[in-house]
């Protein structure tokens, strides 16, 4: 009896496992059908995946988090925010993560001020953020100019110990202040950052230059070479912004150079872009012809 017991105990567990394996299968290819999706644009496919899941042959995955998740993330991504919001909405339960995916959807497509009310939103339902939601919703006080807001992230960032771990948070928090033209806050922001990589620091000169600071953000670039920090496209384009704000054509010839030397110019057409206003700015005519 107890072999026997054993033996329907073992083929009960290799059922189970079968459907378990069967099932995760299953999740793998609904994730990749709708990460596709994404990459696509493909939203009459996107919302046959979400059909078949709230009302036909893949209900089981309603409850998926991750699925969830991904539904409203792709549907935000292909600038279909109120389907996206429609799949929220559906979910049997909210939590953190479903909330972020919302929110990251909005402040994506630059809707700053819903962003901020689904935030409210998500506190009303007791929901706490995480690092994520609170890097989106930074990015929404940038967009919308809210200072305010932005302040009381700051000090809950600090008083949860986030700043200190979290190297995209700080980057954003610097974002956040240098948008809504508070730029001593960013560089003290900045300077407490325990690392700083390269996104950082174009992230601080760029808001520089959003302000006509042309000489804050030269000196920058300079600090973030003798780090031993190198430059991406994205930094040479505000240096080279940052040159035609103070009119420096020797600084640009060496950028010029620089970007030579390191084949960008073929790769990127907005730094190329970036070089002939430059020449055109500061002169001469020719090497900006020369550049186009």
């Amino acid at each position: 009896w107890i072999n026997l017991k054993k033996q329907k105990l073992g083929f009960s567990e290799s059922i189970n496992k079968r459907e378990t394996d069967e099932s995760s299968k299953d999740r793998v290819s609904l994730l990749n059908r709708i990460k596709s999706c994404g990459r696509e644009k493909n939203l009459c496919e996107l919302r046959r995946i979400h059909d078949d899941i709230f009302h036909g042959n893949n209900s089981v995955f309603v409850k998926d988090v991750y699925v969830s998740t991904s539904l409203i993330t792709t549907f935000a991504k292909c600038g279909a925010l109120k389907e996206s919001r429609d799949v929220f909405e559906q979910l049997p339960a909210r939590n953190v993560v479903t909330w972020t995916a919302l929110i990251a959807g909005y402040v994506t497509q630059g809707f700053g001020h819903e962003a901020l009310e689904c935030f409210r939103k998500m506190q009303d339902e007791g929901v706490s953020p995480n690092a994520i939601t609170y890097a989106c919703i930074l990015k929404a006080c940038g967009i919308v100019g809210s200072l305010e807001i932005g302040e009381r992230i700051d000090a809950e960032v600090r008083k949860k110990g986030l700043l200190e771990k979290d190297i995209v948070l700080g980057i954003t928090l610097v974002n956040m202040y240098a948008k809504c033209g508070v730029l001593d806050k960013a560089h003290r922001v900045f300077k407490e950052m325990p690392v700083r990589n390269v996104v950082a620091w174009t992230t601080l000169i760029d808001g520089y230059v959003m302000h006509g600071r042309g000489d804050e953000a030269l000196k920058c670039f300079r600090q973030m070479q003798d780090e031993g920090i190198c430059a991406n496209v994205v930094t040479y384009m505000c240096i080279l912004k940052a040159c035609c704000i103070v009119g420096s054509l020797k600084i640009g010839e060496d950028i010029h150079d620089e970007i030579t030397k390191q084949g960008l110019l073929k790769k990127d057409v907005g730094i190329g872009t970036a070089l002939i206003d430059m020449y055109c700015r500061c002169g001469p005519i020719e090497k900006a012809q020369a550049v186009f």
